[in-house]
């Protein structure tokens, strides 16, 4: 698909879903200035088109998820089988093969530490193609859990705000049940699920659902992600960085990254770099332009590793090339 199928309107609505990935359609319908019919129509060629998705997903380190950034070393020809293997998992997000093919990168999201050392002290490394792990935790992230809007914002400054919602507090970890959990496995694979799903998937009253997700979205637990595949904005290359830089300079520089248009993730990670990001460009060129006028200009960073990636299996919650996945590594 190309990026043609995404139209002024339509590039208007999907910013405004990573503002309020929840907005009822009326209320998009009066910001964006044209009817209800109009915004559902588009939103459901989108959606039935697998070009956008809405996901609601927890923040992990909020509702005491134990989250590690990995790095999975196999031998030549097994990388594309153990990334089907991992993006199966309920528990992994953003499954990628790097330019190579012998290597893995994914995010783990464990609900118990039993579960979290499991996998990284028994399964992978008893996986005989795997010849080595690096598991890194994330201590901040810089860019927003509200989405990464690609390209020049289609919005006006005033139709922004009037989406925006309150700033969630962010006091003690918030405890989740057995019906939040259920509540969260609906919203990852559908955002917008209508309260009456949320109800039936919880054994709780829809006004019940309607205030305890009221209740996680304001305190930092939850946030809704828009998934678009960057080809259909035209964005065709892909690279997950790694960068070494002083401590003394560790926020600024996370801060400035944060602030580039081609950047949609950037945290403060552990392991030998201590900042890891993505970076989203049109081509090969673009990249380059990138790490020299970019990069380039921040004088704080020692060190840089660009890892282009060959592969997506996963992202944040659904599987993204249709591929049929064989069974996780016993």
């Amino acid at each position: 698909m190309d990026t043609l199928e995404f139209d002024l309107f339509d590039r208007r609505l999907a910013q405004a879903l990573m503002i309020d990935g929840r907005a009822a359609f009326s209320r998009l319908a009066t910001v964006l200035e044209t009817t209800d019919q109009t915004v559902i129509r588009h939103y459901r060629r989108l959606h039935g088109a697998g070009l956008l998705r809405v996901l609601g997903l927890p923040v992990g380190s909020r509702v005491g998820l134990f989250e590690s950034r990995l790095r999975i070393r196999c031998v030549p020809g097994a990388a594309l089988a153990i990334a089907e293997a991992l993006a199966r998992r309920p528990d992994t997000g953003w499954v990628k093969v790097y330019s190579g093919g012998t290597e893995v990168g994914c995010l783990v999201s464990s609900r118990t530490r039993e579960d979290h050392e499991t996998l990284l002290l028994q399964k992978l490394p008893r996986t005989q193609q795997v010849t080595g792990v690096s598991a890194h935790n994330l201590l901040h992230r810089y860019t927003s859990s509200l989405g990464h809007w690609l390209g020049p914002a289609e919005l006006s400054e005033q139709q922004i705000r009037a989406l925006q919602l309150p700033a969630a507090s962010h006091d003690d970890t918030v405890r989740l049940d057995d019906s939040d959990h259920a509540m969260l496995s609906v919203l990852a694979r559908d955002g917008r699920a209508g309260y009456p799903e949320l109800a039936k998937a919880t054994g709780r009253s829809e006004s019940t659902v309607r205030r305890r997700l009221e209740y996680l979205r304001g305190h930092g637990a939850l946030f809704f992600e828009v998934e678009i595949l960057p080809v259909h904005l035209g964005y065709q290359t892909e690279a997950a960085l790694a960068l070494t830089v002083p401590p003394s300079d560790l926020a600024e520089v996370g801060r400035a990254l944060a602030d580039h248009p081609q950047v949609p993730f950037v945290a403060a990670t552990t392991g030998t770099t201590n900042l890891a990001a993505t970076v989203l460009c049109k081509d090969q060129h673009a990249l380059y332009r990138y790490m020299t006028e970019g990069i380039g200009t921040l004088k704080s960073v020692h060190q840089l590793e660009v890892v282009p990636v060959l592969r997506h299996l996963k992202r944040a919650g659904l599987l993204s090339d249709g591929s049929r996945l064989s069974d996780p590594p016993r």
